[in-house]
């Protein structure tokens, strides 16, 4: 039977559930994939409890399971999927959680890229090694392998998942998610996913990925910014995208999707070295892009995915293109400024010790903007300015974008002498072709949401 768990993580049966208001589907999703069609209702007011403030107390999902729902892992040997963003609303620890919880065996750790303090930067191969403070293995799910194996499956009786995401498609955390998902399934053991807000909100753009361009830094056809949370994407990843597994979800309590990070109340633990702050996260959906490029995404600096710049570029020259341009398209909601930044040794290797010129961007509007459209915009600005210094990672930029697409349309529009209105005509007409594969990816996931959603539109184009 297809359990569901109501805003207070009571356990009842799937049919009383789709007859009662207000009740969440806890997503044992079985290994048919089935669509919860349920799902989509949202909390009425009854369900929430409410702050001094009036706005809603929001208990992430392991908050959730300790308080009414641990019997999900209660005399099982648990494997546990985590780095330092899983914490509870008190900020301690799910490791030290379930390791001091009574009947609770947790029996092993996985390590997803940075490790399991999210202190390693990225790219760099984890090792496997033992916990200091419980004394428990941990097994790399970012070196020889991304998945669990067998071997490391055969002593656990149940998955868990706990990582804060940031609601860009090209954050690897959810692929080690679908990739667990997957091995887990194939091995019977079933998988449990505490979920956490998506510190971005319910907004959805940027470019949808083609599916030959499917990598760990992008599985499945998602747009850049899919405003979902992690227990929602392992919903759809059943549902739609061929993984088999026993699928719980413990969903968190009190949030609503319109939300930002910081309307939760909630601890900003770093989830990787180089996102500091939610206005680093909120930038990335489009500036991560540059990573692509030989231009340094602020890397070394307390301001990693705010600040992009080169020795050879021209700061006030880029940033007033930039504006000029969204000025023509209408893009808000962000401020481009020049600036200069002196990288620290950069995870990236890019320009270490050297000052770079380049822009910072600042969030204004949240409603307004959309990061994959500025970061479009100023990936043309930046190519007609870099002249002979320009580079393309062309695998990596690829694999980022989820196509050719983009960078063909930036080389097109970048590399040629245009005028400021032809170059917006040029961009508007991608930003349009982003349109129909959004609304889809809309439909295709309307089944699998677990939260409410807010009346305003939730796809904001490019």
């Amino acid at each position: 039977m297809t359990e569901t768990v109501d805003l207070r993580g009571r356990r009842t049966a799937a049919g009383a559930a789709r007859a009662a208001l207000g009740l969440m589907v806890l997503g044992a999703l079985g290994t048919g994939g089935c669509r919860a069609n349920d799902s989509n209702s949202g909390a009425g007011p009854e369900e929430e409890d409410l702050t001094a403030s009036g706005h809603a107390q929001v208990l992430p999902g392991i908050d959730v399971l300790l308080a009414d729902s641990l019997e999900l892992v209660r005399g099982r040997r648990v494997g546990l999927i985590t780095n330092r963003s899983g914490v509870s609303g008190a900020r301690r620890s799910t490791i030290d959680l379930l390791h001091e919880s009574p009947g609770v065996r947790l029996v092993a750790l996985f390590a997803p890229e940075h490790g399991i303090r999210a202190d390693a930067p990225e790219g760099a191969a984890i090792a496997d090694g033992r916990d200091p403070t419980t004394g428990l293995p941990v097994f790399s799910l970012y070196g020889q392998t991304t998945a669990p194996t067998p071997e490391m499956l055969a002593e656990i009786d149940i998955m868990v998942f706990d990582i804060q995401d940031i609601g860009a498609r090209y954050y690897t955390y959810v692929s080690t998610m679908a990739r667990a998902m997957a091995a887990a399934g194939a091995t019977g053991v079933p998988f449990v996913v505490l979920d956490r807000p998506n510190p971005l909100g319910a907004a959805v753009q940027g470019p949808v990925l083609d599916p030959a361009y499917s990598s760990f830094v992008g599985l499945y056809p998602v747009p850049v910014r899919h405003g979902m949370t992690v227990g929602e994407l392992a919903r759809l990843f059943v549902g739609e995208f061929g993984i088999e597994v026993d699928l719980t979800v413990v969903p968190v309590r009190g949030w609503r999707s319109g939300d930002w990070f910081d309307d939760t109340g909630l601890p900003w633990i770093p989830p990787s070295l180089n996102m500091p702050t939610l206005e680093s996260a909120a930038h990335y959906p489009g500036t991560c892009l540059f990573e692509g490029t030989n231009i340094s995404t602020g890397r070394g600096s307390e301001e990693a995915f705010r600040m992009l710049g080169a020795p050879w570029l021209d700061g006030p020259a880029w940033s007033d293109r930039i504006n000029a341009l969204l000025a023509e398209l209408d893009l808000g909601g962000v401020v481009v400024e020049p600036h200069q930044f002196t990288p620290r040794n950069p995870s990236d290797g890019k320009f270490p010790g050297q000052l770079l010129a380049g822009i910072r961007l600042t969030v204004t509007d949240r409603d307004a903007y959309r990061p994959p459209a500025v970061a479009l915009v100023a990936l043309v600005a930046a190519r007609s300015l870099g002249g002979k210094y320009w580079e393309w990672r062309v695998a990596h930029f690829d694999r980022l974008a989820g196509s050719a697409v983009v960078r063909a349309a930036v080389e097109q529009v970048g590399s040629s002498v245009r005028s400021t209105g032809d170059s917006a005509a040029a961009l508007r007409e991608v930003l349009e072709s982003w349109e129909a594969p959004l609304a889809d990816f809309l439909r295709l996931r309307a089944p699998y949401l677990l939260y409410s959603r807010q009346a305003a539109p939730e796809n904001t184009g490019g």
